[in-house]
């Protein structure tokens, strides 16, 4: 029931981290605070398809 997403920076538009969610419990798409090693800053990562 676990699908691997890709998060994407939301500045920048690139695609940095891989991770898993179950798509039941959240329909929604992930937001993360993650680093970006392009933009050099804590950005928030969306999820992209």
């Amino acid at each position: 029931m676990r699908d691997i997403i890709t998060l994407a920076c939301e500045q920048c538009k690139s695609r940095n981290y891989t991770t898993t969610k179950n798509k039941r419990k959240t329909p929604d798409k992930l937001v993360f605070k993650k680093y970006c090693a392009v933009c050099r800053t804590h950005t928030s990562h969306k999820e992209t398809k």
